[in-house]
């Protein structure tokens, strides 16, 4: 008897580590922390192709252009500054030295015209545009004298415009720049003496299309144009500019007339309206959009005239953003972070039936099916880069439903059992597809959801006798 002691007690004890409810509650939730390893794994792929996405795009872009901002046309007249120096017993000494005055246009007009395309290199796609932009402005005749400046030390001969454009390989044909009806001989420099600088909206790697956009940090590129003028008669304050530029994805322009008037078109279906201003008129259909912007002086957070270096124009930029629907990847992302509700609430699932039915499912089975389950996520990020999220999502959910609804018929002993199991895990998928595609009231949906789930839980449980019934 003393020798089958030992033994008779270690099959009690391996008898009941199987049967006993409670380790195997402990051993489904260490099977759940274990599987959140490669949730995130799946997380960290669904970043890597959308930086990866990115990168590409980019250089796409770059190659053909970047995004294009273009201000002005401002005007920068010179003028011999003097500054009486007291000497002491040597006299009083001039100081001369030369300053810049720079003048907005009181109006300005703008009309542009966007021809967009689709550049591919692989399964990625980057949108890029050829513009024709029209611009009208007209200036009031300098007062110098509200400037403190003498008439006689401004320098007409040296005045001259500038243009500020975001990257000058986009320009695509020899701009016109006419002063009046003279037309003006104009050259490219990246020292225009103004600045259009922009705080960059710095993007995570996933965020929702539209909500942000990325903008230049830093341009002093852009045209200039000597106006020939060779005293204050010859100033002439029609300005006009034609202009041929090529971009990608994004046209800003900074309001720098007194008076501002944008008018763009262009045949793209989804155009993002961005900016620090909003359309005062937009129209978009299926083919091509409209919009006009119309702002003043007062909108904007620099002044209309200046002395000294060129003044930053910053804060005031807006226009448009040609969006091509790459949601799969936020969507993706958004779909993973489920992952490990849709594990708990299944293997919470499967643990009911093994209590109200008194059947027994292996912790390896249980590895297999939160297996299948991270693997659905792979199947949707590699689908959704060719078909769309929605298609991908349909063929994923529906994989996987079918995959584990079959092998459940090698447990669950019933195939009434299984329709039930499989019945569960679609509303699953179209419970988190529901809540997925309304961001608005995710949350409300999401939360009156889990909710339901938790009082059926509560209902189904609620004749179990934990204590009791301590075998499975």
């Amino acid at each position: 008897m003393e020798t089958n002691t030992p033994t008779n007690l270690l099959e009690r004890l391996n008898n009941w580590i199987k049967e006993s409810i409670t380790i195997k509650l402990i051993s489904i939730g260490f099977l759940i922390l274990i599987l959140m390893i490669p949730s995130s794994w799946v997380e960290s792929l669904i970043i890597e192709r959308q930086t990866r996405a990115e990168l590409v795009v980019k250089e796409i872009s770059d190659k053909w252009s970047g995004e294009q901002t273009i201000s002005g046309p401002i005007l920068i007249i010179p003028f011999i500054k003097r500054e009486k120096i007291d000497k002491g017993n040597n006299g009083i000494e001039i100081r001369e030295w030369k300053e810049k005055a720079f003048f907005l246009p009181e109006k300005l007009k703008i009309d542009g015209k966007v021809n967009p395309q689709v550049l591919h290199r692989g399964i990625f796609e980057a949108a890029v545009y050829e513009s024709t932009i029209l611009m009208q402005s007209s200036f009031a005749k300098p007062d110098f004298v509200k400037l403190n400046v003498d008439e006689k030390d401004i320098l007409w001969k040296e005045a001259y415009l500038v243009l500020g454009i975001n990257d000058l390989r986009g320009i695509n044909k020899n701009p016109t720049i006419k002063a009046g009806a003279l037309d003006l001989l104009s050259e490219p420099s990246n020292q225009i003496g103004v600045s259009t600088q922009f705080n960059k909206e710095v993007k995570d790697g996933l965020q929702d299309e539209g909500a942000s956009y990325k903008k230049p940090e830093h341009t002093t590129s852009g045209i200039t144009a000597i106006l020939s003028w060779q005293e204050a008669k010859d100033f002439a304050g029609n300005i006009s500019v034609s202009l041929g530029l090529k971009g990608s994805t994004l046209l800003y322009f900074v309001p720098s007339g007194k008076t501002t008037q944008v008018n763009l078109s262009g045949d793209w279906p989804n155009p993002s309206f961005t900016g620090n201003f909003s359309p005062s008129s937009r129209e978009v259909t299926e083919k091509k959009f409209k919009a006009q912007w119309d702002i003043l002086h007062y909108n904007r957070p620099f002044a209309q005239q200046w002395i000294g270096e060129g003044q930053i124009l910053e804060g005031a930029d807006f226009g448009v953003k040609l969006l091509i629907p790459v949601g799969q990847y936020q969507k993706s992302m958004r779909t993973a972070k489920y992952g490990e509700l849709i594990i708990l609430l299944t293997f919470i699932a499967l643990f009911m039936v093994e209590i109200m039915r008194k059947i027994r499912i292996h912790p390896f089975q249980y590895i297999l099916v939160g297996a299948a389950l991270i693997i659905y996520y792979s199947l949707l990020l590699s689908f959704s880069e060719h078909l769309g999220f929605d298609a991908a999502y349909l063929i994923s959910s529906i994989a996987t439903v079918v995959l584990i609804s079959f092998y459940s018929i090698s447990f669950l002993n019933t195939r009434k059992l299984s329709m039930i199991f499989c019945a569960l895990l679609t509303f699953f998928y179209v419970f988190i597809f529901v809540i997925i595609q309304m961001q608005d009231y995710s949350l409300l949906i999401g939360s009156v959801g889990l909710f339901i789930i938790i009082s059926a839980v509560m209902y189904f449980s609620k004749n179990i006798r934990w204590y009791s019934e301590e075998k499975i």
